[in-house]
């Protein structure tokens, strides 16, 4: 178990709930959090910032910001 992990409290989309649990069973992780985490270093470590946190896709209330 790499690193110390914190207990926090967010608020997902139901969806993105359901996909973290199927992820986890797909993949033999721990729970949701596991997979959570393992997309959290991936972009962390691969992804540009201003890609994830500037392109607009909103899927759930179709506005045109990232924040909800």
């Amino acid at each position: 178990m790499g690193g110390i992990k914190t207990e926090q409290k967010l608020e997902l989309n139901e969806d993105h709930v359901d996909w973290l649990k199927e992820m986890a069973a797909k993949y033999a992780l721990d729970d949701e959090g596991k997979a959570l985490r393992v997309v959290l270093d991936y972009v962390k470590e691969e992804a540009d910032p201003s890609t994830v946190f500037e392109e607009i896709r909103c899927n759930h209330c179709g506005n045109t910001s990232n924040q909800d």
